[in-house]
């Protein structure tokens, strides 16, 4: 009997860094593409008007790639080695979320996926493509169906062994791979990432109106923000942690074992004043090789000067006040925000 072809990638997917590898059928029928268009038609999708342009490609693995037979789901640890969550109490100082505190995962996971994937298409003789977040393949879904973990109510996806923080990967072969068993929900009653939500984006368990998601706003929205999330975001300056850190899986998490994705010092807990004052090469120096410098200098110094405005530190209103004349409209209006929150007290 010939040997099984997933232990031969499961040892070289281990080789490469990845922490888990499993695999899933690509071709059978699922109801994430329903789900998904559910969201969207909801107009929970906000801004990403991505979303709504791709939602038929998005649909099924099939519907992007009419070849696709087998999904091997890869999985990279990106842990940290403490719970995030007390950095937001100090208020002068931004929060970055855990993901982004390292180099862009993206760039981490994509050669490794190629090099496997050649491995792969040379092992079967049938052709592969590659997928790291930036194509409409749904890797949430397909990670649960491979058993790498299920979705959470915060639509996250969720591991028993890794907690809340794992990078996923796609390889979609045109080989038949015998599936691994799909993975269960465990959430049971607890709702913790419901409750600890700080802009109440979570109109049902296992559901996301990203319109309200910190993450969404600090990252994909490009305009001022609507008045009633700015207090709420808090020292949240990239990102939010707080439906995932809060988590009671994450006691069996462990730390990142892979150097390119653990937090880099100057990215854990930055000054405000410091980050309020980049200009755009000093921002692209600072964030170079991380997922921050995507977003760009104007969006993020947005994200500052509401954290600054939350900070209650009078001390910090020079910072705002600097950027009072800024070239960029959407940052004037961030400061005269924040100036006018930190004089009123």
């Amino acid at each position: 009997m010939p040997a099984d072809p997933r232990s031969f990638i499961r040892d070289r997917a281990a080789a490469l860094g990845f922490d888990v590898c499993r695999f899933a059928s690509a071709a059978e029928p699922w109801s994430a593409g329903e789900r998904l268009a559910h969201f969207v038609e909801a107009g929970r999708h906000g801004d990403m008007g991505w979303m709504e342009t791709t939602l038929e490609r998005r649909a099924h693995p099939t519907a992007m790639w009419d070849g696709a037979r087998s999904a091997i789901v890869l999985g990279l640890n990106y842990g940290p080695d403490h719970d995030p969550l007390p950095e937001l109490e100090d208020r002068s100082a931004g929060y970055i979320s855990v993901y982004a505190r390292g180099d862009d995962y993206h760039e981490v996971i994509k050669g490794r996926l190629k090099t496997l994937a050649g491995q792969v298409a040379a092992r079967t003789g049938e052709d592969v493509k590659v997928f790291v977040d930036t194509a409409p393949l749904m890797e949430k879904p397909l990670a649960q169906r491979a058993g790498l973990g299920w979705q959470g109510k915060h639509t996250n996806l969720l591991s028993r062994t890794h907690g809340n923080w794992l990078f996923l990967g796609v390889i979609l072969s045109a080989a038949e791979f015998e599936p691994d068993p799909p993975e269960g929900e465990h959430c049971g009653t607890c709702t913790a990432c419901l409750d600890i939500c700080p802009t109440k984006a979570f109109p049902a368990p296992f559901q996301l109106d990203a319109r309200r998601c910190l993450s969404y706003l600090t990252i994909e929205f490009a305009g001022p923000w609507p008045q009633e999330f700015r207090a709420a975001t808090g020292s949240r300056i990239y990102g939010c942690d707080d439906c995932l850190a809060v988590c009671p899986w994450n006691k069996f998490a462990a730390a990142s074992q892979e150097s390119r994705v653990r937090a880099r010092e100057a990215l854990v807990s930055p000054r405000l004043a410091d980050l309020a004052a980049l200009d755009d090469a000093a921002f692209r120096a600072l964030f170079s090789k991380s997922p921050v410098k995507r977003i760009g200098r104007d969006r993020f110094v947005r994200n500052v000067l509401y954290a600054i405005g939350n900070s209650g530190d009078p001390a910090l209103i020079p910072s705002a006040e600097r950027l009072l004349d800024d070239p960029d409209p959407v940052v004037r209006d961030a400061a005269g925000w924040a100036a006018g929150r930190l004089r009123a007290g």
